[in-house]
């Protein structure tokens, strides 16, 4: 049989000349700039970047493990706003990672990538290790059941540092209930955390990514200005947190 339509690919974006795209089994996976990797073209990855913009004072340098890595979109964009950053990329699959080394621009030396399982690598890390942990994990359109439990969500605490935030990318359709039942996962291993999306989402009107962030301590999170800054996102965003998220949360138990 032949398996040609599975090899990931980069496709010039034909918008804009410098973009690419990562398809893998014919699904948008990442987009890069390789003029400014401050660009990011997906929402998600937006809400991502804000998130991780506000963790911490501006450009301070953070310890960072990205479980899935794509293209390398937000690796690049934190090496170009926190400078010095060691970030340590885990990628499943060595032809994504042999096809972007080969044919997108190289990272700093403080940036390694491994290919390994997400889970695996979480497992085998030292615990009060990061700063920061970043999961977009992704075969073809979906989220592996193994890192969708306590245990593993348990596990991500365990290698974050105090103070450190755990992001997450969630893909859903309405009326969101993995999403329902992946806020009360993290709800029963963090003490603070929140849901930004779309707001057509959260009104049950389209499918699409929520991003999930979770911190051990509460407060942690810096909510009311993770709020403005999605609000002003060329497509607005929402962000539930305390009373707002009980009412989404609505019942959804943990796995």
């Amino acid at each position: 049989m032949d398996h040609a339509d599975d090899r990931p690919e980069l496709v010039v974006d034909p918008a804009r000349p410098t973009g690419r795209v990562l398809l893998a089994q014919g699904v948008e996976q990442s987009y890069v700039d390789v003029a400014d990797p401050r660009h990011l073209r997906f929402e998600y990855v937006r809400r991502m970047a804000a998130a991780a913009d506000l963790v911490a004072p501006a450009g301070r340098a953070l310890d960072v493990l990205h479980l899935g890595g794509g293209a390398l979109t937000l690796p690049r964009y934190l090496a170009a706003t926190r400078p010095g950053s060691a970030q340590r990329v885990v990628e499943r699959d060595p032809a994504v990672v042999d096809l972007v080394a080969r044919e997108l621009p190289a990272l700093p030396g403080d940036v390694t990538i491994k290919v390994a399982d997400a889970r695996d690598a979480v497992a085998a890390a030292p615990a009060d290790r990061y700063d920061l942990v970043l999961a977009d994990i992704y075969r073809g359109a979906r989220m592996p059941a193994h890192v969708t439990g306590v245990e593993f969500v348990t596990e991500v605490a365990r290698v974050l540092r105090p103070d450190g935030v755990y992001l997450l990318n969630v893909t859903d359709l309405p009326p969101l209930v993995f999403t329902r039942v992946q806020v009360a996962t993290l709800r029963a291993v963090f003490a603070d955390v929140c849901l930004v999306a779309d707001r057509r989402m959260l009104r049950g009107r389209r499918y699409g990514n929520v991003v999930l962030a979770a911190a051990g301590r509460a407060g942690r999170l810096p909510v009311a200005r993770l709020a403005a800054r999605v609000a002003r996102d060329p497509v607005p965003g929402g962000l539930l947190h305390g009373r707002t998220l009980d009412t989404f949360q609505s019942g959804a138990r943990p796995t």
